[in-house]
């Protein structure tokens, strides 16, 4: 964890024209970097930089990634094996916790997608004018995160009252996402999150964000499924969602919002 950050930090601090090649607008891009989260629809520009690529299968990946600095492909390449032996472990508690075979789905996991997502936010002369990032939720199953500092809050559900999640040092934080709140019928929900900014210090978190491959559908688990408890979703892809999210500001809606179903 401390090689991964220091590896991050390293990135960040190179000079502008080292990471301006990895600079895009597409969000289907591998390997980007940039502000925000789409230059073309988002109204307001958030204060942080980010990098983000894909990492599993790591041999696919791995190669595009940053060169400079030296030691970031293996630091970071480290860290992703890492988590994504984890992020499977964590979820056969989470499908037994549902009822489910503990391996549920367990060769589409061990092939799923993992994303990666740096973030930098550098400390703010007017925080209370800025966020870091704004209200939204993770569209995967799980998100691993790694932070320097506070800044995490979670949104308390049914209510409009923010909770700053506290630095643990040394700890990981994991919270679902879409994908769970779909496969488990809405038994779980996701965790709606934002970024605050600070005027004293920078902050680094690692995000890394686990599901199904890009373009493998999920839907409502048919164990879960029945007179009681009707479909209340629609299958849907990561795909997907980057093609919702190409065309849409996130402020204004959900994507997980669009795939429920009302049900009498």
């Amino acid at each position: 964890m401390k090689d991964v950050v220091q590896a991050c930090l390293e990135f960040f601090n190179l000079p502008s024209e080292e990471k301006l090649h990895l600079v895009s607008e597409d969000v289907n891009k591998p390997v980007r970097y940039g502000t925000s989260l789409n230059h073309v629809k988002d109204t307001i520009h958030f204060w942080r930089d980010f990098l983000k690529h894909y990492s599993n299968p790591l041999s696919k990946w791995i190669h595009l990634w940053p060169s400079n600095p030296p030691s970031y492909k293996e630091k970071m390449g480290d860290y992703a094996k890492a988590t994504h032996l984890l992020h499977i472990e964590l979820l056969e508690a989470i499908f037994e916790s549902l009822g489910l075979d503990p391996k549920y789905m367990r060769r589409e996991i061990e092939d799923g997608s993992q994303v990666m997502v740096v973030n930098c936010y550098p400390a703010c002369p007017e925080p209370e004018m800025a966020l870091g990032m704004p209200p939204h939720s993770d569209y995967g199953c799980i998100t691993i995160l790694l932070q320097t500092c506070e800044g995490l809050e979670v949104k308390l559900d049914k209510e409009e009252k923010w909770m700053p999640v506290p630095m643990i040092e040394g700890a990981l934080l994991v919270h679902l996402g879409d994908h769970m709140e779909i496969l488990s019928n809405g038994v779980y929900k996701s965790v709606v999150h934002r970024v605050v900014v600070n005027a004293k210090k920078e902050r680094l978190s690692l995000a890394s964000l686990h599901s199904l491959a890009l373009e493998k559908y999920i839907g409502p688990a048919a164990e879960l499924v029945n007179e009681q408890n009707p479909k209340a979703y629609k299958q849907s892809s990561i795909k997907d969602f980057l093609d919702h999210i190409s065309e849409n500001d996130i402020m204004q809606q959900r994507f997980i919002d669009t795939l429920k179903i009302d049900n009498p």
